[in-house]
């Protein structure tokens, strides 16, 4: 073999993983100096049986990742009969955890780009709930998959989190009777906005906690019966305009209001 070998990943998915740990083993050998070459999406014995041959002719090894066992069992068997080294990387270490765990694995290709693609979806939830929370944007109307709305203190914010963590786009917008609401609001999909209704006993009850909490006086007109009133009315003037659902979230934990709401998108 060359002082620069040439590795050819082969792969049921990207070949990712494969590529990561064939460069870690390589970097103890050969300061770097190798050729990759990735044969993605390997998913039937023809293919198998080209990149073999290929190898064979380049005087190159071999390293996959294959989750089929029939496929796996096939490269071994070939590599053996024309004397390519080939490794092994995910056969082994399923096998063990097979006898581990007492299950069979699942056999799904691409299972950890998957997760990766969940956990990122999850972030760019997040950052969006972030971004657009409290109405401060209301370019994030349009392009929010839920679209919350309600008075001060109706746990906009806190739910828009919960929800960005099971990777659903938030946009919240207070409703407030001194401030006309976006226009976005009136022209969006209605079943995608959803109005968070609080009784005003409950409403008075969190706003005096609010303001003792901040080191004000309970008498402020924020947590004044009559103004609460006024804003709720208001409240409900809008949620009637757009013709969204309503969720009433007084003596729910953020948790029961998500869920609520989740059931509500999904029908």
């Amino acid at each position: 073999m060359s002082t620069k070998p040439l590795v050819f990943v082969l792969s049921d998915s990207v070949g990712e993983t494969a590529e990561l740990v064939i460069k870690a083993g390589l970097s103890q050998f050969n300061n770097g100096q190798y050729k990759i070459q990735r044969i993605p999406y390997v998913e039937d014995k023809k293919t198998i049986d080209e990149a073999l041959l290929l190898a064979k002719e380049k005087q190159g090894i071999i390293g996959f990742t294959l989750v089929d066992p029939l496929l796996r069992k096939h490269l071994n068997n070939a590599a053996k009969r024309i004397n390519i080294e080939a490794i092994d990387i995910m056969g082994p270490m399923m096998d063990s955890m097979e006898r581990v765990f007492g299950k069979p694995p699942r056999l799904e290709a691409g299972l950890v780009h998957k997760l990766d693609e969940d956990y990122f979806k999850r972030v760019e939830a997040i950052e969006f709930a972030v971004k657009y929370d409290d109405g401060r944007d209301p370019r994030g109307i349009s392009r929010a998959d839920i679209i919350l709305i309600g008075v001060s203190r109706t746990s906009k914010t806190p739910l828009s989190q919960y929800l960005a963590h099971k990777r659903i786009k938030v946009a919240n917008v207070p409703i407030v009777p001194e401030v006309d609401p976006p226009e976005e609001l009136y022209e969006v999909d209605p079943d995608k906005c959803i109005g968070l209704r609080i009784t005003p006993e409950k409403l008075n009850d969190i706003r005096k906690e609010r303001l003792k909490a901040l080191g004000l006086g309970d008498q402020a007109t924020y947590a004044n019966m009559n103004r609460i009133h006024q804003e709720l009315a208001y409240f409900d003037k809008v949620v009637n305009k757009i013709g969204c659902k309503v969720v009433n979230v007084s003596n729910k934990a953020v948790e029961e209001t998500a869920n609520s709401i989740m059931r509500l998108i999904r029908k």
